[in-house]
């Protein structure tokens, strides 16, 4: 029996405080209230303190008979420095639709990585009165999802040096086997759960180690590891530009045995788009262990499993594929879980976040990450494609200063005041910059998925303007274009925007994939490429070309493409605002995610680990020491 949603009450203040005043100012249920309120039993939670939990998964199977809600995606224009609000939009939607229509609704948002919030970015828990709360927990360490997906990650790393190291040293087949089969107390060698697993892939039918001929030993213990093959990084959670390349194995005891590897963040490990992409426990532990860490010198796939420790992986993990339970400004519930990078990665919250969520409520808020072009296309192809849940609606988020930026608009500094182009009234501009709306919609459209715009508003927006843009949204296809307020107006400034979402997601939608897997590797990227991006054409550098054969052979090219380009343009150079055609992109690398379930192209040059600003966000955090109180978080 779920009790009555009973709304928080907003203290709206003006002008806006920042954001952390506006969270610690708020009022708060108790998380187990937010639990009881939308139907979720006290035996399903695992409570971190008196404002978040975690959701265990049991409950899915509950809730396996219920419908599903109406599920909505959230995504954007293509993102400029002047920040479209994408999370606050998300939040801002669900409040409206929660606390001001009445509405059973939740949101699943991604929790964000410790490397922006101390770098430059800032947090990702939405802005003004459409946050997720206590915003200090949010943008910090949560329940340590991001530390078990660092610690998991760095241990197959450790894995891969310490199982070439032990068979370089080890040159007689038979002790290195038996040194992988240890004996019991009874003295009977044993395979562990993983090594079995690795017999099985080798197609060798016997459980008992004395059993199996010199042969199969052999097969067994020696992986023969080609170290130029590895594409397995170490990982952390903080922006660190000078371990992007590194050279291990330069101790003595290591004896000369150097490689070149390096170092990526946390949120870019495959480990993390597992948990944004596995359906359940078991999934998880056959993904983790088919992840491929490069190749032997036959140039067949060596994976986790081969290493022994998918097991292993999976214990490190089996907490964090829990969701996380919030809440937002005005009470509505909000499941955090998995944060993985949205241009390496497809920028997803968890498919099981959404699946619980889907069950619990008739509206599931969910925001893609970075502009439409990735963020909305992943989403589709690989998200969808692995979940089988089907989208009702996209919500395109579009500001009039940043259509003025793609319009021609000035370059935007840091710490500089905005030039008179983004305050005064400029319709020109603006008209110049719509085709990258326009673009993203029609997009979208090719998904068969009904499309409502949201203008995000802005203090400096004009009249004319902001009528321009949403015009040019109905003329482009989107079923409506609504003008919130809900960064300064909480829900109640996107009402209007709740009521165009919830009549679009009465309306048919014919959802479709933009490829099917059958397609060539080539083929697909392709027509990610001219169809979504507006290219003419794709070159391919060599690199690439030897890729594209070697994980065709391996039989890794029915995967989706995940494609890794910058967010900040359609094409692969940043400094291209607006919807450039006639180009061609240039596809210098691709690499395999397997355990994820995707192959990733490399679209022009890519970062998987950034770097830290000239004056990063770091240097305003702080605690108050008599209060407790952090400091400086936005």
């Amino acid at each position: 029996m779920t009790k009555p949603f009973t709304p928080t009450q907003l203290k709206l203040v003006r002008p806006v405080p920042s954001d952390i005043e506006i969270a610690q100012a708020s009022d708060i249920k108790p998380i187990a209230q937010v639990a009881e309120e939308v139907g979720i039993l006290p035996d399903e939670l695992e409570f971190y303190g008196p404002y978040k939990a975690k959701v265990k998964l049991e409950i899915l199977e509950r809730l396996k008979d219920r419908p599903n809600g109406k599920y909505v995606d959230v995504t954007a224009i293509t993102p400029t420095p002047l920040g479209e609000g994408k999370t606050t939009t998300t939040v801002g939607l669900s409040q409206a639709l929660g606390a001001h229509l009445g509405k059973s609704v939740f949101t699943c948002i991604r929790q964000p990585s410790q490397g922006p919030t101390f770098g430059i970015k800032g947090g990702a828990a939405g802005g003004g009165y459409s946050q997720v709360i206590p915003m200090e927990d949010f943008n910090l360490h949560l329940t340590g999802d991001i530390h078990a997906i660092t610690a998991a990650n760095n241990l197959l790393a450790a894995a891969i040096d310490a199982r070439m190291f032990h068979e370089s040293e080890q040159a007689d087949d038979e002790k290195l086997f038996n040194a992988l089969c240890p004996a019991d107390k009874k003295g009977q060698r044993f395979f562990s759960p993983s090594m079995l697993r690795r017999l099985k892939k080798l197609g060798i039918e016997k459980t008992d180690p004395t059993t199996l001929t010199a042969e199969e030993r052999a097969r067994f213990a020696r992986l023969d590891i080609d170290p130029d093959s590895i594409t397995w990084r170490r990982v952390m959670d903080t922006n660190d530009r000078f371990l992007r390349e590194i050279e291990v194995g330069l101790g003595p005891e290591e004896k000369g045995k150097t490689r070149k590897t390096g170092f990526d963040i946390t949120v870019a490990s495959e480990i993390m788009a597992i948990l944004a992409l596995t359906t359940d426990l078991a999934d998880m532990r056959e993904r983790l262990g088919r992840m491929v860490i490069g190749t032997n010198r036959k140039g067949e796939a060596i994976t986790a499993e081969d290493l022994g420790v998918g097991g292993a992986l999976t214990v490190l993990m089996k907490d964090a594929i829990k969701p996380n339970l919030m809440q937002t400004l005005e009470g509505t519930p909000a499941l955090v879980h998995a944060g993985p990078f949205a241009n390496i990665a497809h920028g997803q919250s968890s498919i099981i976040a959404d699946r619980i969520a889907l069950k619990l409520a008739d509206y599931v808020v969910t925001e893609s990450g970075f502009g439409a072009d990735i963020g909305m296309e992943k989403f589709f192809d690989i998200k969808c494609r692995y979940s089988g849940l089907i989208p009702q609606v996209v919500v395109l988020v579009a500001t009039v200063r940043a259509l003025k930026m793609h319009g021609g608009g000035p370059k935007v500094v840091a710490g500089k005041p905005l030039a008179a182009a983004y305050t005064d009234e400029n319709v020109e501009l603006v008209r110049n910059g719509l085709p990258n709306m326009q673009r993203h919609i029609r997009n979208a459209l090719k998904f068969g998925v009904n499309v409502v715009v949201a203008v995000n508003s802005f203090k400096d927006d004009k009249p004319a303007e902001v009528e321009l843009v949403r015009q040019a949204a109905i003329e482009a296809g989107a079923m409506d274009a609504i003008v919130c307020t809900h960064w300064m107006d909480g829900g109640k400034g996107a009402a209007a925007l709740a009521e165009a979402v919830v009549k679009a997601a009465e309306k048919p939608s014919n959802f479709q994939f933009l490829y099917p897997l059958e397609l060539s590797i080539k083929e697909k990227i392709e027509k990610v490429c001219t169809e979504i991006y507006g290219a003419a054409g794709v070159d391919y550098l060599p690199e690439a070309e030897a890729k594209i054969e070697l994980y065709t052979r391996l039989g890794f090219a029915n995967l989706p493409l995940c494609m890794a380009k910058t967010h900040l343009s359609f094409s692969h150079d940043p400094a291209v605002k607006g919807a450039p055609s006639g180009f061609r992109v240039p596809v210098r690398d691709i690499r395999a995610s397997v355990g994820a379930g995707f192959l990733y192209p490399l679209l022009g040059e890519m970062r998987t680990m950034p770097g830290l600003p000239t004056r990063p966000v770091f240097y305003d955090v702080d605690l108050d020491l008599e209060t407790g109180k952090v400091l400086g978080l936005f």
